[in-house]
């Protein structure tokens, strides 16, 4: 494929031209084009038009005297050009109106997710390719779902930030720089957990973060250690020598060969390895990329820019904000809005030495990571844990309008709750004008279409609800607040003050025969390194949880009409099935517990929930109470009229 250097410019790039250099303090020295092809056949999108696919790599520059990026760590180590900048190259991908004219205005910026494009199947409901979880190299109209961001004219951007993400079927990564000291290799020991068949089949191998340095004559002091424990809580035992080895520098084999872990036991290497890459460059790279395209010469279409993340991509963009990345080089604000889903209240580690930002903090896995630290909300607070005060914002110009959309299993498991209370639980705060905070009730953190129930690794089926109805309203929400300045809806969120934040003991969940409730959610460990993550002792803080109604359904927040009119019971909580840890929240999967269809038939297995005939006397009746939720939430803004429609539709067509 013809390669071509374009030398800055924005969105007028085209193969084969060149372009005016961008603004010096932009620090991206050059964008190479590797494809300009039309999107979907050249289709048209509403008023937007056609749209094409860009593909390329920006190629930038970072002063590590600039005080704007004296917060990346171990930069000043990094290897620098003949003028004395870090220089790192990012992959590129836009999806941008043909006709610029014809475009929105609007940037919008996903965060990749471990490399991958969740905009598709996570927002706009499109169906990825059997066995992927991610439609990375979108190219036909199935591929952009609904088709809203594009209906609506947006710029659609995403670049490179994690050393680490795969770049198998249109991944993203970034290339950086590696620190070393005074010439020579930077080597420390680091901490690699290691569970099988939570997040992946169980007989994928135990791949390590970082290659395992060994010296050629061992050395039984620096030697690697494998350690075991069947959940977090219990003590680690050491593994014998003779039942493990290194495969290869960075795969761990049981022994003798073929064993297979437990399901769900957590083993843990301690091990020495070299070559820091400088991973905080990640924040960097996603600043001035924006910028550039925001502030480079022909880029004068872009009038307002727009951030989303999901998941680990939203923690990093709580981190961008606090750390101070929403400024660019010349003092200018990088994002007007930032949507951030599934976040909880945790950052990702991602800007220290050795960093790895793919885990994350659940109650039986990753739980001794850095992700959870003070200050959690937007509020400004004091926090009676550390003594410190602090907020997720700068207080400052740069800061961005922010959105913060959570469900069910954020509050169990991410500590979504200190997003608008205390530390300690006691009491609700109330967050900026230019911040809101939402829970998707009974909603679930890996909700999206077309999902099944399947139970995997979990004791209940696990939920189908999608949350894209709710985050697509929410989305063009924060569009026009950067746009045109109209508020969003006010938060929706669970209280402490009106009894709807409760401990989770207290949720008020149905007895329903054979349904087992979680009695603790995810606590939120401190710890002073992770390496040797001793708790710390004193007080300690308290997420709490969302209460529920008769039916098991979370009272507060956004109440889609699966749940105002349900069918079943949705929660944002599962739990492991033996051979798993019992007892134990299965990851961030949800349940769903379907209705009897008759009062003889749950009267007969003992659930206390009305059964469909009895809440719904005919199909009519049905598809009208779904009706009435849609429309009650598109009066408030929550859901769009595209897809209340759609429900409606879909409730005459599936009536029970």
């Amino acid at each position: 494929m013809r390669t071509t250097r374009i030398l800055a410019g924005a969105l007028g790039w085209s193969l084969g031209s060149l372009v005016m250099a961008a603004p010096a303090e932009a620090r991206i020295t050059a964008i190479e084009v590797t494809a300009i092809e039309p999107f979907a056949e050249g289709a048209a999108w509403g008023e937007a038009g056609a749209y094409e696919r860009v593909v390329g790599t920006a190629r930038g520059e970072l002063d590590p005297a600039d005080p704007a990026n004296a917060g990346i760590v171990d930069l000043v180590l990094a290897p620098r050009n003949a003028a004395g900048m870090v220089e790192y190259a990012t992959d590129l991908f836009l999806l941008r109106p043909k006709d610029p004219a014809r475009g929105s205005g609007t940037l919008l910026f996903e965060v990749p997710n471990r490399g991958r494009k969740f905009l598709f199947n996570w927002i706009m409901d499109a169906k990825p390719a059997a066995g992927l979880t991610a439609i990375n190299d979108p190219r036909s109209a199935a591929d952009a779902g609904t088709g809203l961001s594009l209906r609506r004219g947006d710029t659609l951007v995403w670049a490179g930030w994690e050393a680490n993400a795969l770049r198998q079927q249109g991944g993203m990564a970034i290339d950086l720089p590696v620190a070393t000291r005074n010439g020579r290799p930077i080597t420390e020991w680091v901490r690699d957990e290691l569970v099988s068949a939570t997040r992946g089949p169980p007989e994928a191998p135990f791949f390590l973060a970082f290659e395992a340095t060994q010296d050629v004559v061992p050395d039984p002091d620096d030697a690697p250690r494998l350690t075991v424990k069947r959940r977090e809580p219990d003590a680690a035992r050491p593994v014998p020598p003779q039942a493990w080895r290194l495969a290869g520098p960075r795969q761990v084999e049981l022994l003798p060969k073929g064993t297979r872990p437990g399901p769900g036991t957590i083993y843990q290497l301690t091990y020495r390895t070299t070559g820091p890459k400088v991973q905080g460059i990640g924040f960097a790279a996603v600043r001035d990329v924006v910028a550039h395209l925001r502030t480079g010469t022909e880029a004068g279409t872009i009038r307002h820019t727009v951030a989303l993340g999901i998941s680990q991509s939203g923690r990093y963009l709580r981190d961008f904000i606090h750390q101070g990345f929403n400024r660019d080089e010349s003092g200018r604000r990088v994002f007007d809005g930032v949507l951030a889903h599934i976040a909880g209240a945790g950052g990702i580690f991602l800007n220290a030495r050795f960093a790895q930002p793919s885990r994350t903090n659940t109650q039986h896995e990753d739980h001794l990571y850095p992700e959870n630290a003070f200050p959690f909300s937007a509020a400004a607070q004091h926090d009676p844990v550390t003594g410190r005060r602090g907020s997720l914002l700068r207080g400052d110009a740069s800061d961005p309008l922010l959105i913060e959309v959570n469900t069910s299993t954020e509050y169990w498991q991410k500590g979504a709750s200190l997003l608008t209370t205390d530390p300690l639980g006691r009491a609700d705060v109330a967050l900026p004008d230019k911040t809101r905070a939402y829970l998707i009730a009974s909603g679930f953190h890996n909700g999206r279409a077309h999902l099944t129930n399947a139970r995997g690794a979990c004791l209940n089926p696990r939920s189908t609800l999608s949350s894209g109805p709710a985050l697509r309203a929410l989305l063009v929400a924060l569009e026009e607040w950067v746009a045109t300045g109209r508020a969003p809806p006010e938060s929706r969120v669970p209280r402490v003050a009106d009894g709807t934040l409760v401990a989770p003991e207290a949720i008020g969940f149905p007895y329903i025969p054979g349904v087992p409730v979680p009695g603790a959610g995810n606590a939120v460990a401190r710890f002073a390194t992770y390496l040797d993550p001793r708790p710390e002792a004193g007080p300690q803080y308290r997420p709490l949880v969302p209460r529920v109604d008769a039916d098991g359904h979370e009272v507060a927040g956004i109440r889609l009409p699966a749940v105002a009119a349900p069918r079943a019971t949705y929660t944002g909580w599962n739990l492991y099935a033996d051979p798993y840890p019992t007892g134990v929240l299965c990851d961030r999967d949800g349940s769903e517990f379907a209705l009897a269809r008759t009062r003889a038939e749950r009267e007969a297995s003992g659930d206390p929930r009305p059964s469909l005939e009895e809440r719904y006397p005919d199909k009519a009746a049905y598809a009208a109470a779904v009706a009435q939720a849609a429309d009650a939430l598109v009066a408030e803004r929550l859901l769009l009229r595209e897809d209340a429609d759609r429900m409606s539709a879909a409730a005459r067509e599936d009536a029970p």
